[in-house]
Formats: C-alpha cells, sequence, structure tokens
C-alpha cells in the first residue's frame, strides 16, 4: 500500500482547541493526513466526500459515523474517535463492512474533576456575581456563602471521573456518598447509598454517570423535590442525565439553591441558554476537559492507535477488533 491517507474531521478552531500541532506533526510522520478546513464539523454527507479516498478517519466528537458511511467508503480501515463517547458511531454497521472503531481513554478525568470542585465552590460562594459587579463597576456585595469542609456530597456514577473527584472532596473534608449499582464502592470514608437517599441528603448533588438509555433524566422532578431547598445541582458529565424542564421548575419555585452546569441538552453538549443565563446558574461552555494536557493526552493516543494500525493491529481502545477484516490490507507492510 501507498502513503496511508488520514482524514482528521477537526474544524481549524477544533484543531486548535482539541487536537493540538504536536498530534498532528505525529499524524503527519505516518501518512498524508487530508484536514477540513470549513469552519462547521462535517455531517454525515460531508464526512462521505471528505473520506472519499482515506483510510484512516480521525474524528472530533461532532462528526457522527452513520451506518452508510462503512459500506461506502472502500478505502476505509478504521475510525478513530478523539472521544470517549462514541454513540453516534454506528459500530455495528462498520463491524459488518470490516471497519475497525476505536476510542480515546479519560486523559481529561484530571481537570475536569477540578472544574468539579471550582463549580461547586463558585456556586456555593456566590463567586460570579461578584465577579460580574466589579466588572461593571460596582461595588460587590459580600454574601455569606457554604464552605465545602462539613458539608455532604453526593457522587452519582463511581467510575474513573466519579472516584477521581470523590478523592478531592474528601481531601476537602466532605462527606462522601456515592450511588452506583453497578460498582461495589470499598473505599473507606465513602458511603454507598441509594439514589434517594443520596438526594434527600446531599449538599451537593453531582451526577458523573454515563449517559446511556437507562440514565437519561437519571434526576428528574422527584430527585429534584427530594433535594434540600438549600443544596446545588452540579453537572459536568452530560446533559442527558437532566430533566432540564424539571431543573427550571426546580429552580424557579426555589426547591433547590441552585445549579452549575458545564453541561446540557445545546448542540454539542453546551449548557442550554435558557438555564445559563439565570441568575441561580453558574455554567461554562463544555470545557471541562479542556486543558492541554488533558486534551493533548487523548489526540496523542490516537496517533499512537495510528501507528498500531498500520501495523495491522488493533490498538488499545478498539471496540470491534474481532470484525476489523480490513486491517489485513496493512499486515506486513
Amino acid at each position: 500500500m501507498t502513503k496511508p491517507r488520514i482524514l482528521l474531521t477537526h474544524t481549524p478552531e477544533m484543531r486548535r482547541n482539541y487536537y493540538g500541532d504536536r498530534a498532528l506533526a505525529g499524524l503527519r510522520e505516518l501518512g498524508t493526513v487530508l484536514l477540513h478546513e470549513a469552519e462547521d464539523p462535517l455531517d454525515a454527507a460531508g464526512l462521505a466526500r471528505a473520506a472519499a479516498c482515506a483510510h484512516i478517519i480521525v474524528s472530533d466528537r461532532n462528526t457522527p459515523g452513520y451506518g452508510d458511511i462503512f459500506g461506502r467508503l472502500d478505502d476505509l480501515v478504521a475510525f478513530l474517535r478523539v472521544a470517549v463517547d462514541i454513540r453516534n458511531v454506528d459500530v455495528a454497521a462498520a463491524s459488518r463492512a470490516g471497519v475497525l472503531v476505536t476510542h480515546a481513554r479519560r486523559t481529561w478525568v484530571p481537570a475536569v474533576s477540578e472544574l468539579v470542585v471550582g463549580h461547586m465552590i463558585g456556586i456555593a460562594r456566590g463567586i460570579p456575581d461578584m465577579v460580574i459587579a466589579y466588572r461593571q463597576g460596582a461595588a460587590a456585595e459580600a454574601a455569606m456563602g457554604r464552605q465545602l469542609d462539613g458539608s455532604v456530597a453526593g457522587i452519582i456514577g463511581y467510575g474513573p471521573l466519579g472516584r477521581n473527584v470523590a478523592e478531592l472532596l474528601l481531601a476537602f473534608g466532605m462527606t462522601v456518598l456515592v450511588n452506583d449499582p453497578y460498582v461495589t464502592v470499598e473505599r473507606q470514608g465513602i458511603e454507598q447509598v441509594p439514589l434517594d437517599e443520596l438526594v434527600r441528603r446531599a449538599d451537593f448533588v453531582v451526577p458523573l454517570a454515563v449517559a446511556t438509555e437507562e440514565t437519561e433524566n437519571l434526576i428528574g422532578e422527584a430527585e429534584l423535590k427530594a433535594m434540600k431547598p438549600t443544596a446545588y445541582l452540579v453537572n459536568l458529565s452530560r446533559g442527558n442525565l437532566i430533566d432540564e424542564a424539571a431543573l427550571e421548575r426546580a429552580l424557579d419555585e426555589r426547591w433547590i439553591a441552585g445549579a452549575a452546569l458545564d453541561v446540557g441538552r445545546a448542540p454539542d453538549q453546551m449548557p442550554s441558554p435558557n438555564l445559563a443565563r439565570r441568575p441561580d446558574v453558574i455554567a461554562t461552555p463544555h470545557m471541562g476537559g479542556l486543558t492541554q494536557a488533558g486534551i493533548e493526552g487523548q489526540a496523542l493516543e490516537t496517533v499512537v492507535q495510528v501507528n498500531e494500525i498500520l501495523k495491522g493491529r488493533a490498538p488499545e481502545g478498539a471496540v470491534n477488533d474481532e470484525h476489523a477484516r480490513r486491517l489485513q490490507r496493512f499486515a506486513g507492510q
């Protein structure tokens, strides 16, 4: 095979923020890199055109890998996602076509964990309001806040992110409750409880579960009504976990004290504008993992994956290697 052609689907802005020069240089050492230069992400039709002669697609989180793509792209050997989430990739269709699908690890866990703590402190101490007042030339009003030390945190989901956040919150002197029906928590100092007990006892409810059909609207009207009126909802996982109509009502009727959001149901998991503009909400634009270490780790991982693929091997992060027949095209290169 001639030098492999690698399509990087990221827009120019996404290449700057979510891929980086070092990873791009690494790809160029392995093959001919085709860049997407438009400002808007590729849709399914655009991806089919851009990848018409590509052997490998290195995909941003927004570009979908729909089923008919894999059958139409005869040269395609592998579809690599520079993210953990592959819900918009039709893995079954890729497998039928013999195309390898991979995803990246959670290199962003420390960055997101730190922002969870930052959002908890920000909403509990009213920091954004004071910053805004000073920037507008007004005298900021000092207000009584809640400290983390001595408060109760309720973490929903005890995966890599949940475990890391729990360790940080324990270090702050918090009581940590965890709800996860698929994990047995054996960490001393953490109490594993049912969801209804967690939302009733916690001063900060922190959903960190994976977005699945089972966790869709995991926090709804019943859970929000059960929370303390002084409690905060802090979501840096996925907008799908929250019933946003119920959250808006909870804030309007003061069932809870406020919310801090880095995700939501707006495009690309951005916080929904109707929630983000509220004075009882602090919101950031889905930037929890946006640190150089957090993002570059995933990007550099795809370079390692491409290198393995070019040797005819399924790399770490492969999700359907038993069906990746087209990998044989690189065997013996």
